[in-house]
């Protein structure tokens, strides 16, 4: 309806430290998910699905492979005027790269006055979710707002790793705190707390203002959770989005309101582990919501040998089996494959999520285990098991999980 004014820009720097090793040699919105997929991907099918199709990726920290993935599986009709597009920093303002979220904006504020739309959308890349994004312009339009920001309730425990917010009835923003030691709760709702998935609505004057405000002042941090909102909701009209009231075509209940920011290892494997239940509450088969990606002319996933007496059968149970794989008498439960992995005979994986390529020995058994793309696990190796023996040689994060890098020593 009035997509072509509208202008989304997707914040894809992120160096996602929370989440190494994954993030050691790419960008966070790069990282892997649910087998065929990469974060970004998420983000970008919510905007293309929802009918904005001028969008431009603002990219930083490690950025290959992530460009690599959005030139090759992301191409919309210039025919027509729509783009995806890839902005690598250029330091157009300065010799700095970008200081924050705000600065990214800033030093590519050409592009929103050349491009001169109504409304601009400022998307994260790296959040797990699915969202009608006309709901949400809808509402900034009805309220006549100059900002909307996205939220969400989750539980006041988890509330200090987020922008905490609060309302009045009709969801003007009256507060809203950065990352707080102890997060304010939602009026009549103990135990929770109304938090931002960093995902705006501006109007387009209001945006410009508030941007080149916040870049003459040399102490901001020049981020939107820390400058940006604070700076505005208190003079402008600022409103609150209520993501738990978003729905999609095809949506089943279960996925109300869902959203996941995979910041750390543990959130990261069990937004994975969602996606296998027999009834997910994230639906990846949902085809009038697609979750678009880069695909590749692989052929299908394979499972070999049936022998049963001697226990060499090729399984796979409440498990994502991407296109490619061989399962060649080995089993796995509850686990992710990416394309062209192969499990070799009478090995077991178990609540693991290997990347594209890897490849598991005779008689390995893999438990809570996350494997980069290419690793070759030797036969015999029993990695998730011993938590020590593992310390000694790889990655294993406080709750246990085990990350096997490409540098690991067996």
């Amino acid at each position: 309806m009035y997509g072509s004014r509208v202008l989304a820009m997707v914040l894809a720097g992120g160096t996602g430290t929370r989440l190494m090793p994954l993030t050691k040699d790419r960008a966070k919105p790069a990282v892997p998910f649910g087998g065929r997929y990469r974060l970004i991907d998420f983000v970008l099918s919510n905007l293309v699905n929802s009918g904005f199709f001028k969008i431009k990726i603002l990219t930083q920290y490690k950025a290959d492979s992530l460009i690599t993935h959005i030139s090759r599986g992301w191409h919309l009709s210039t025919l027509i005027g729509d783009y995806i597009e890839v902005l690598p920093a250029q330091q157009r303002t300065g010799l700095n790269w970008y200081q924050g979220s705000a600065d990214s904006l800033y030093q590519n504020l050409n592009i929103v006055t050349d491009e001169n739309p109504d409304y601009v959308l400022i998307f994260g890349a790296d959040h797990i979710y699915k969202m009608d994004v006309r709901s949400m312009l809808d509402f900034h339009r009805r309220m006549a707002a100059n900002l909307t920001v996205a939220a969400i309730p989750v539980p006041t425990s988890e509330a200090s790793a987020f922008g905490c917010i609060q309302v009045d009835a009709n969801w003007r923003m009256l507060d809203f705190q950065e990352k707080p030691e102890n997060p304010p709760e939602i009026p009549g709702r103990p135990g929770w707390t109304l938090v931002s998935m960093g995902n705006y609505i501006f109007t387009t004057p209001a945006l410009v203002r508030a941007i080149e405000a916040d870049a003459a002042q040399e102490d901001s941090a020049h981020d939107f959770g820390k400058s940006i909102i604070p700076n505005m909701f208190r003079e402008q009209p600022v409103y609150v989005y209520d993501f738990t009231q978003n729905t999609q075509p095809g949506m089943g209940e279960t996925e109300r309101g869902y959203w996941r920011d995979v910041g750390s290892l543990e959130s990261y494997m069990q937004a994975n582990m969602d996606l296998i239940e027999v009834s997910p509450i994230f639906n990846l088969y949902n085809q009038s919501w697609p979750i678009h990606t880069f695909y590749r002319p692989l052929p299908p996933a394979k499972f070999v040998h049936d022998n049963t007496k001697e226990g060499r059968v090729g399984m796979a149970t409440q498990s994502l089996v991407s296109e490619g794989c061989i399962i060649s008498g080995g089993s796995i439960h509850r686990s992710v494959l990416s394309p062209c992995v192969r499990i070799n005979s009478y090995s077991e994986v178990r609540e693991s999520i290997l990347f594209e390529g890897v490849n598991v020995g005779r008689h390995a058994k893999l438990n809570r285990v996350i494997v980069e793309k290419n690793v070759h696990i030797p036969p015999n190796t029993e990695i998730g098991f011993n938590r020590d023996e593992d310390a000694r040689r790889f990655h294993v994060s406080d709750s246990g999980i085990v990350v096997v890098t490409r540098d690991a020593h067996f």
